[in-house]
């Protein structure tokens, strides 16, 4: 948020820990990412493990679903600018926003 801040980018944060993202929404933003679900799920995260999500990888319908159920197996921060999203790291990532 810091390099937002500094080169004057108007921006809103959503906490999506406190208020998750909807299965529609997630899909949303896998296309934004240019990312299937599988590419921006926290892989090591207990709620991933203890789930056994590695079986539904594949499944982008399951994974949407189960990260909707478990935002915190979902990579942290994600930067939006219309119909564009990267992830925050390296934070730097975020300025490929900006142009």
């Amino acid at each position: 948020m810091s390099l937002l801040e500094e080169n004057g980018a108007d921006f809103t944060t959503v906490e999506y820990l406190k208020a998750p993202l909807n299965k529609d929404e997630i899909l949303s933003l896998s296309k934004k990412l240019g990312l299937k679900p599988s590419g921006f799920v926290r892989k090591n995260e207990s709620d991933f493990k203890e789930n056994n999500f590695s079986e539904i990888l594949n499944d982008d319908e399951a994974l949407a679903e189960a990260m909707e159920r478990y935002p915190k197996i979902m990579e942290r921060p994600i930067a939006v600018k219309g119909e564009k999203a990267v992830i925050g790291r390296p934070p730097e990532n975020v300025l490929t926003l900006l142009v």
